[in-house]
């Protein structure tokens, strides 16, 4: 069950020593940080190491985060930056460039196709980024494949919503890239 403590209690827990409460920061805002590291474009390693990073930069800054109660925008923002940092000592690979260069042969033997597949999900993420709350947090946690029930309790909305607002979103996602596609 979990945790039915605030934010900002979870984090001044945590920071006395509340094993408990640093596991349900965990798996609070786990499975997002995840799907904002991969939606930067970064491989399952590099992803792991930028929210491994945005963890250790949580408990070095426990003590003297200035909005404890904004801990989950903290933590987007950390690994958004860890995901860039990565991103930059790459050089001039761009973020999704990296479904280039680990497409296996055997996977895609036409290199056009794989070329357009990458573009394909290049401008997937993009249009993602460019949509509102909840939809953006909603379609990450789609594409980390989390059940209706473990979505509803991160988007703190009833269970029977989760459904409708995934058309919703999904809509508005498919009309974004639809637009996209008519201006090019």
């Amino acid at each position: 069950m979990p945790d039915p403590r605030e934010p900002a209690e979870l984090v001044t827990a945590a920071a006395g020593g509340d094993r408990t409460a640093w596991d349900e920061l965990e798996a609070r805002y786990g499975p997002r940080m995840w799907a904002v590291a991969r939606a930067s474009g970064l491989s399952p390693s590099d992803a792991a190491d930028a929210v491994q990073g945005s963890w250790l930069r949580l408990l070095q800054h426990l003590h003297t985060l200035r909005d404890p109660a904004k801990v989950g925008g903290w933590l987007m923002t950390t690994v958004r930056r860890e995901a860039h940092a990565f991103l930059r000592k790459r050089h001039d690979v761009s973020p999704f460039d990296h479904d280039l260069l680990t497409l296996e042969a055997v996977d895609d033997p036409d290199p056009a196709s794989a070329v357009l597949e990458a573009d394909g999900r290049r401008l997937l993420w993009k249009q993602v980024s460019a949509l509102h709350e909840p939809c953006r947090t909603l379609i990450q946690l789609v594409a980390i494949d989390l059940g209706n029930r473990q979505m509803a309790a991160r988007l703190g909305m009833p269970v029977g919503s989760v459904g409708p607002t995934k058309a919703r979103c999904l809509e508005k996602l498919r009309t974004l890239i639809s637009s996209q596609e008519t201006a090019q």
